[in-house]
C-alpha cells in the first residue's frame, strides 16, 4: 500500500511542469498565425504547423522565455480555395506539454459585415480604414510585436462601425527604441458571428515631429514643434535668416525630448533689431544625426519705426497775450479798491 502511495505522489510530481504552461488561444490564417501561452515557466518550445488535407504545408520552431502572445509569419505560397488546419504544440524536454488547434476556411465567398480597405503600422501607431455597409460591432486587438513576441496586446470593445468608411487609429503604449525592427498587428472580430481577420506589417522605429506654427518679427522668431511618434524626438531646430541671398545670422536651438501628441515652443533673438526691408526666414527642423525631419519658410517685413512724442510749448504770441491778460487783471482789482474807498 505504501509502495502504491509513494507511485502516485511521484507521478503527481512528474505531471507538476507539464502543468506550468500550456496553449490557450490560436489564430491562424495563410499569412500568420499567433498563439498566447500562459503560465509560469521557461525554456519550453513552440512548434506551429500549417495544414491542407492532413498534410504539413509549413512549421515554425520557437524558443520561448515565458508566458506570453507568439507570432509567427507563413512564407508565401500558392494558395487554393479550401479548408486549412493550424496546430501550435507546446515541448518542455521533448514531452508534449500542452496542444491547440483550430480550422480555418480560404477563399470562397464569404458574406462580410465589414472589410478593411487599409491598415498600416508605424511608429506612431496603428492605423485602420473599415468599411462597413451595414452596422457592425466588432472587438479589435492590437498588438506590438518585437522578435516574435508581443510586447502587449490591447483590446478594444466594443468597436462600432456604421453604415459608411471609419477611420481607427491607436497609438503604441509603449517607448520604441530609434532604429529598432517592430511589427504592428491587429485582428478584428466580428461580434454576432465570430469572424476574424488579421493584418501584420513590420517597420522601422523612427522619431518623428512636424513644425506646426511659426512667428516671425523684427526682433526674433519662434517655431511649435508637434510629436509624431513613440520613438522619442532629440532634435533641435535652426534658424536662418537672410536677405538678398545674403546670410544674416543661423541659430541653432535643441528641442526638449517629445513623444506624440506634445508640442513645444522654441524662441530666438536676432543680435539686434532689423533694419527697414524685406528678410527671408527658413525654419529647418533636424533629427538626432542632423537629418532633415520638417522646414517651413517664411518672408519678414521690417519697418520703420517712428516715436511721436507731444511737447508742449508756448509761443511768443501766448507768451504776450497772458502778460497783457495778467497787466489788465490787476488794473481791473486796482479800480475796485479805489471806487470802495471813494465810497467810504
Amino acid at each position: 500500500m505504501k509502495c502504491v502511495f509513494f507511485l502516485l505522489m511521484a507521478s503527481s510530481l512528474l505531471l507538476l511542469p507539464a502543468l506550468g504552461q500550456e496553449v490557450v488561444d490560436l489564430y491562424s490564417d495563410l499569412q500568420s498565425c499567433d498563439v498566447t501561452v500562459a503560465g509560469t515557466g521557461a525554456g519550453d518550445l513552440l512548434k506551429l504547423e500549417l495544414f491542407s488535407s492532413g498534410k504539413v504545408l509549413q512549421s515554425r520552431t520557437l524558443a520561448l522565455d515565458g508566458p506570453g502572445t507568439w507570432v509567427a509569419r507563413w512564407d508565401k505560397m500558392p494558395s487554393t480555395e479550401g479548408s486549412y488546419s493550424a496546430r501550435a504544440t507546446l515541448f518542455r524536454n521533448g514531452s508534449l506539454r500542452s496542444e491547440k488547434s483550430i480550422d480555418f476556411h480560404h477563399g470562397g465567398r464569404v458574406p462580410v459585415k465589414f472589410d478593411v480597405r487599409d491598415y498600416q503600422a508605424d511608429s506612431s501607431g496603428v492605423h485602420l480604414l473599415i468599411y462597413s455597409p451595414d452596422l457592425a460591432i466588432v472587438d479589435i486587438y492590437h498588438m506590438l510585436i518585437k522578435d516574435g513576441k508581443a510586447l502587449y496586446v490591447a483590446r478594444e470593445s466594443p468597436v462600432s462601425i456604421s453604415d459608411g468608411i471609419r477611420n481607427i487609429d491607436f497609438d503604441w503604449k509603449q517607448l520604441l527604441v530609434r532604429g529598432e525592427q517592430y511589427s504592428g498587428r491587429v485582428k478584428i472580430v466580428e461580434k454576432e458571428t465570430g469572424q476574424t481577420r488579421a493584418f501584420m506589417n513590420s517597420f522601422l522605429a523612427r522619431e518623428d515631429a512636424r513644425i506646426t506654427d511659426t512667428y516671425e518679427d523684427e526682433t526674433g522668431a519662434s517655431a511649435t514643434i508637434l510629436g509624431k511618434s513613440m520613438t522619442p524626438f532629440h532634435g533641435f531646430l535652426r534658424f536662418l535668416l537672410s536677405q538678398d541671398e545674403r546670410s544674416l545670422a543661423t541659430l541653432e536651438k535643441k528641442t526638449p525630448v517629445l513623444l506624440k501628441g506634445d508640442d513645444e515652443t522654441i524662441e530666438v533673438s536676432w543680435n539686434k533689431t532689423l533694419n527697414p526691408g524685406i528678410y527671408q526666414l527658413k525654419i529647418q527642423l533636424l533629427g538626432t544625426e542632423g537629418d532633415p525631419i520638417d522646414f517651413t519658410e517664411r518672408v519678414i517685413e521690417a519697418k520703420a519705426r517712428t516715436n511721436l512724442t507731444a511737447v508742449k510749448t508756448e509761443t511768443p504770441k501766448d507768451s504776450s497775450s497772458s502778460m497783457i491778460l495778467g497787466l489788465l487783471g490787476l488794473v481791473a482789482f486796482a479800480g475796485i479798491i479805489y471806487v470802495i474807498r471813494g465810497r467810504r
